[in-house]
């Protein structure tokens, strides 16, 4: 959710490249990610009041900086000026790679998971999926990816184990996971390729051949589901609220995430208008998981 092919970029093409880290309100949050994918962006890191996002060196980014200055000239004239800020730096190539090694390291999450890079021994007792880094957004360690897997752990026993779909799948952690866990057939779907290929690799890494990884959207899926995960933003969340809805089999569950506190409520309005109820409700900070029904 938040990193996609950024690593992956990273790993394979040693180029100078601009970081534009933006302090920006909760409010904004959602079109501003929107305004930066607009931008070309290689990839997106959320903080806790920040966004870092990554542009290459060869990028003209006079007009994003133009357009940042006019909002936050707009903010002031509301008295909000103070909650928009930004720096932009061009850094030099590096071995982002291997940098991002140094930052990874297992983690255990929930009763059974735990989540680990290939240089690193498997766990006695516990679960394993590996992530290879430098490819996709989803290593575990987000908040969010961590509440997904927490509520799929908890609400897989009591379903059927015929399909599951994963929407915006990045690395392909929550779908190894539901492998697992012990459903039958996964469909996961990711609009960014380099997510897809990254998925692909992690499957193989962890031997699962019963995923299938697809370039696209939940409109390119057929058929309904006892489980559904969809870690995206807010916005994305609500657009497309029926579509989940439609997808999910009669007494089935949807997990969604990549909410922060506050956005929660309207997402919850969108899948009421759908047809579906909330069940359960996780918090991890910040950010705020829910399961419908």
């Amino acid at each position: 959710m938040h990193l996609r092919s950024l690593l992956w970029y990273f790993s394979n093409e040693m180029t100078d490249h601009y970081e534009l880290t933006i302090t920006v309100p909760d409010i904004l949050r959602d079109k501003l990610i929107q305004k930066l994918s607009e931008a070309g962006t290689l990839g997106l890191v959320e903080q806790e009041k920040d966004l870092i996002a990554y542009f290459p060196g060869s990028c003209d980014l006079s007009k994003l900086l133009l357009e940042l200055d006019l909002a936050k000239a707009l903010l002031e004239k509301t008295g909000e000026g103070q909650g928009l800020a930004y720096r932009c730096s061009l850094l030099p190539d590096t071995d982002w790679n291997e940098a991002w090694k140094k930052d990874f390291t297992a983690l255990d999450i929930g009763e059974r998971f735990t989540i680990l890079p290939p240089w690193e021994g498997q766990r006695t007792g516990r679960t394993n999926i590996i992530i290879d880094p430098g490819m996709a957004f989803g290593t575990g360690h987000h908040e969010t990816t961590r509440s997904c897997l927490r509520l799929m752990e908890k609400l897989a026993a009591g379903l059927p184990k015929d399909r599951f779909l994963d929407v915006g799948t990045g690395t392909g952690l929550l779908a190894m996971a539901a492998a697992h866990l012990g459903f039958r057939e996964i469909i996961a779907v990711d609009t960014d390729q380099l997510a897809v290929d990254a998925s692909r690799r992690n499957a193989e890494l962890n031997a699962l051949s019963n995923i299938t990884f697809r370039k696209g959207t939940i409109e390119d899926v057929a058929g309904s589901f006892p489980l559904i995960t969809a870690n995206l933003y807010s916005g994305i969340l609500i657009h497309i609220a029926q579509d989940i809805a439609s997808h999910a089999a009669p007494g089935g569950c949807v997990i969604l995430s990549g909410m922060i506190r506050g956005q929660e409520d309207e997402v919850t309005a969108a899948f009421q208008r759908a047809g579906l109820n909330v069940m359960d409700v996780l918090h991890d900070g910040k950010w705020v998981t829910l399961a419908v029904s």
